[in-house]
């Protein structure tokens, strides 16, 4: 007999809390669960397994989209990964999108702290670059 779990343990075994599990039934990315005579959810094997997915995936910091994108492709186990490589792809040039947004971030801060002689607040440079967006070095 498959082996079935009630939210709590659901939660426990995937890492997502219980409010997190109800949204993504709630949102359709997981199948909304058998309930027990008492209208308790109970979660096979496969949910909490595909609930652990998406906390991994989230945690990479996949869109909702785009896990559920890929719990669909995945659920065809003999297919070609041509499309999961692609969506991958797609996340990995947004992350290193923000990366570089972040590095010149952190750029910008550290010059304007650098800059910055501790004077009073009318001589400050971190508050005349804030107010002037032109004395930046560079776009961010």
């Amino acid at each position: 007999m498959a082996s079935l779990h009630s939210i709590g343990d659901a939660a426990k075994q995937s890492g997502c809390t219980v409010q997190t599990i109800r949204y993504y039934e709630r949102v359709g990315l997981i199948a909304s669960p058998v309930r027990t005579s008492g209208n308790q959810r109970i979660y096979d094997a496969d949910a909490v397994s595909h609930l652990a997915f998406i906390r991994h995936a989230r945690a990479l910091g996949f869109g909702l989209d785009a896990i559920r994108d890929l719990l669909g492709l995945s659920a065809t186990p003999d297919r070609d990964c041509a499309q999961i490589d692609a969506i991958a792809r797609t996340h990995l040039d947004a992350v290193r999108e923000r990366i570089s947004h972040l590095r010149a971030l952190e750029t910008e801060l550290t010059r304007m702290i650098e800059a910055c002689k501790n004077q009073t607040v009318s001589e400050c440079r971190i508050v005349q670059v804030l107010s002037d967006h032109g004395m930046c070095a560079s776009e961010h």
